[in-house]
């Protein structure tokens, strides 16, 4: 006769059911932000080339980064940084 200590109980079913559901979800998790870090991964050498190829035309990208950091951020906020940099710049007489 089997020993009564090597079949799972209700609980145990119960667990193992629940760790592998977790376990899928997690996983599923995992997976998608994977995939996602690829596409980012590849977005950024996506817009590295573009850099490469406007700098080989002629354009300076520190300054095209620049540009592109100011049109992402609100304008009300970019009018008040503005400001204080005009303020900062005048007490130090530049």
């Amino acid at each position: 006769m089997a020993d009564i200590a090597s079949f799972p109980s209700n609980s145990d079913t119960e667990t193992n059911t629940t760790d592998t559901a977790t376990g899928a979800r997690l996983r599923s998790f995992i997976e998608r932000v994977e995939r996602l870090e690829e596409e980012k991964k590849a977005l950024a050498e996506d817009i590295k080339e573009i850099f490469s190829e406007a700098k080989g035309q002629g354009f300076d990208v520190k300054t095209m980064r620049k540009i592109i950091a100011i049109r992402k951020k609100d304008p009300d906020d970019r009018a008040e940084e503005d400001a204080l940099l005009e303020t900062y710049m005048a007490a130090l007489g530049m």
